[in-house]
């Protein structure tokens, strides 16, 4: 265990994100105030890391050797804000921990999940890609390959969000909090299908008195996409996959809808019965999730669907008519390593999905993953440059080209995950999603609602806000506390 000692808790994620990042086979514990203090008297003395932090110095500690940072006195423009002191500071931690370690992070200082939101920014004001290239590298380290990504994305986003209504407009969540069984990686609100079974009417019964709330809350506004997700959303039976999507349709104007997309996900709950039932609702763009096509590694990960039964699955999906299937893949997956990825990217090729989206494993602390590590060790981790580029270069050899990326804490090897697709199979929710620029009503156990707003200063300068209520998780909480989930959504959007 890597343990640092830092004297203000509003920089601990910074300086948490980044070390995790330098140590990533190290579990990182950050004492701050607020740490419990028999925690602190036990743990205090074992720090690698001091990280003392003044109103415009630092001073770091590591290892024994010492290092400061005062803007002012090395010759820099005073800052004035506490934002601009922090960003400083977390340049300096970034070159204190590189010269530590010898190594570079391929996105720099970044902690955020969302690096293109600062390539889109500029490429609204008007700014060149050299001058956002020198940006990501001058103020936050980024690598030039990472940065032209960076712009490449956010030039595309531009162009698929040209077409929503950002006034006057929504997009919907629907959450089916379901699985087959739990994944060892996953952190989300998902349920044994074997054990909730009885209560899947229930669930259904008190999903639809949102929705039924949410058309009467919405009424007049435009409807731009759908994203029906889960969990897994094809662990219903087809006769509740009816019902829900037949309800759905009847509220909804869904002649407004650019894109409908039900996450079907896991291969073991996908039937031709249930594919039929999402094609006749008008369902335009489902994804089939492998995550590997190593059997060895299912087996690990606890995905009970074999690697046939996901061929199996996408084969139903193209003869049921779906002409736009995702297929989602997890690099850094326990054992895994370049031929791993080369082979599943081969086997993906072959079925020729409409698009992929890759993803870094990323170890959230809620998942069973954490106690693997601890039992096996972070080394069984295996995220390189060649593994993401294997992914590249398979999605390019599919006639892909990357139109989405967005981070997560704790990433293996400090990547991305980025989304690829064949032109005019795009997901628009993702995006949306990505770059919060859009209302996003969402219904369900677990589910998070957003509302954004644009607000104009006096002096022009334009500033967005962005406002979340969340539903319970726990799905039997769902079902008694429903009518508060709907007072939540109408306190959220009261004044629309």
């Amino acid at each position: 265990m890597l343990i640092v000692d830092l004297n203000k808790e509003n920089y601990e994620y910074d300086v948490q994100a980044l070390v995790r990042a330098f140590y990533p086979e190290e579990q990182v514990y950050v004492l701050t105030p607020e740490t419990r203090a028999d925690r602190r008297r036990e743990l205090a003395g074992q720090a690698r890391l001091q990280v003392t932090v003044g109103e415009s110095a630092a001073r770091l500690v590591l290892d024994g050797a010492e290092y400061c940072f005062a803007p002012q006195a090395a010759g820099a423009e005073p800052e004035t804000s506490a934002r601009g002191f922090k960003d400083e500071f977390k340049r300096f931690l970034y070159r204190v921990l590189k010269e530590a370690t010898k190594r570079e992070l391929p996105w720099g200082n970044l902690t955020g999940i969302r690096p293109t939101k600062i390539a889109y920014g500029m490429l609204e004001q008007g700014m060149s890609e050299e001058e956002i290239l020198e940006f990501y590298r001058a103020e936050h380290y980024v690598s030039r390959e990472k940065a032209e990504l960076s712009v490449r994305i956010a030039k595309r986003e531009r162009e698929l969000l040209s077409k929503v209504h950002y006034q006057g407009g929504y997009s919907m969540y629907i959450g089916i909090p379901f699985c087959p069984t739990t994944c060892l990686y996953c952190s989300f609100p998902s349920f044994p299908i074997a054990v909730y079974r009885k209560r899947v009417e229930t669930y259904l019964d008190c999903l639809i008195r949102e929705m039924e709330f949410t058309a009467r809350l919405m009424e007049g506004k435009i409807l731009d996409s759908v994203y029906i997700g889960g969990g897994t959303p094809t662990t219903l039976e087809p006769e509740q996959l009816d019902r829900l999507l037949e309800k759905l349709k009847t509220l909804f104007d869904f002649s407004t809808v650019q894109e409908f997309t039900v996450e079907a996900g896991r291969a073991d709950s996908i039937t031709e019965e249930k594919l039929k039932v999402l094609y006749a609702h008008g369902v335009g763009r489902i994804s089939v999730n492998p995550q590997t096509m190593k059997q060895e590694t299912l087996d690990i990960i606890g995905r009970k669907a074999s690697v046939e039964q996901v061929e199996r699955a996408f084969g139903l999906a193209r003869q049921a008519g779906f002409d736009n299937i995702n297929m989602d893949l997890i690099l850094g997956l326990p054992g895994e390593l370049e031929e791993d990825v080369q082979n599943t990217i081969d086997r993906v090729a072959e079925l020729g999905p409409d698009s992929l989206t890759v993803h870094s494993l990323a170890i959230k602390r809620a998942s069973r993953l954490n106690q693997w590590i601890q039992e096996n060790g972070a080394a069984m981790l295996h995220n390189t440059d060649e593994t993401m580029a294997i992914a590249a270069e398979g999605a390019r050899r599919m006639g892909m080209e990357p139109y989405y990326l967005y981070r997560q804490k704790n990433m293996s090897g400090n990547f991305e995950n980025v989304g690829y697709a064949r032109e005019g199979c795009q997901g628009l929710y993702n995006v949306l999603i990505i770059e919060e620029m859009q209302d996003i009503v969402a219904l369900g156990a677990g589910s998070i609602s957003k509302r954004v707003s644009r607000r104009t200063a006096e002096d022009g300068s334009e500033s967005t806000l962005i406002e979340r209520c969340e539903n319970v998780k726990e799905v039997g909480q769902y079902i008694e506390r429903i009518e508060e989930m709907i007072q939540r959504k109408q306190r959220l959007f009261k004044e629309m």
